[in-house]
């Protein structure tokens, strides 16, 4: 019984060469479909996104392993997957060029405190989710923000206006009790 249960775990019932081949095919196919469908997906906007991803990951489980439930053809589908993004991102870091056409371009989507509407519909975000980001990322709102970057990895860079409603009201504050302390201390000289 201990020997067929071994041998289940880790007999493999298709070649060791297509368990090697059928993660690299679904790799690089989903690199080229990652690409084309844009940042969005990556920056996982809204639950929508984030179904798709976790899709995507479940239907082409079964073109990764193929008919094989093994533990060792887990392993070396797990490995190929390893070793191949280990290689092109080695690739891509020699070849900087290369990356820069692969991984595309960041997409401005405010510049000098104005959203950039075009950028926007490019990327398929709407404002509010363009909102959604911003206060995830601790600002009130879009209006503190000088410009937002959309990196190809998904990622969003946000730069505050400088400077920001905040620090202004509470410049403008100091300024106020500053002033009032100078009244201060001249009714004070005078008194004295």
């Amino acid at each position: 019984m201990l020997h067929h249960m071994i041998s289940d775990l880790f007999t493999l019932p298709i070649p060791v060469i297509e368990k090697i081949i059928r993660p690299i095919l679904v790799y690089v196919f989903l690199v080229l479909l990652l690409r084309v469908f844009g940042k969005r997906e990556l920056a996982q906007l809204n639950p929508f996104d984030l179904v798709v991803l976790l899709s995507l990951a479940n239907t082409v489980q079964n073109a990764i392993i193929g008919d094989d439930n093994s533990v060792g053809g887990g392993f070396i589908g797990a490995a190929s997957l390893m070793v191949t993004n280990y290689l092109v991102i080695r690739f891509l870091f020699k070849h900087r060029r290369l990356d820069q056409i692969l991984e595309g371009r960041p997409s401005v989507l405010i510049r000098d405190g104005c959203i950039c509407k075009d950028e926007l519909a490019r990327e398929l975000i709407t404002v509010h989710e363009l909102q959604t980001v911003v206060r995830r990322q601790g600002f009130a709102g879009i209006h503190e923000i000088d410009k937002c970057v959309l990196e190809p990895g998904g990622a969003f860079v946000l730069t505050r206006k400088l400077p920001s409603d905040e620090e202004t009201k509470h410049n403008e504050l100091v300024s106020g009790l500053d002033q009032i302390r100078d009244q201060l201390r001249r009714v004070e000289e005078r008194m004295a």
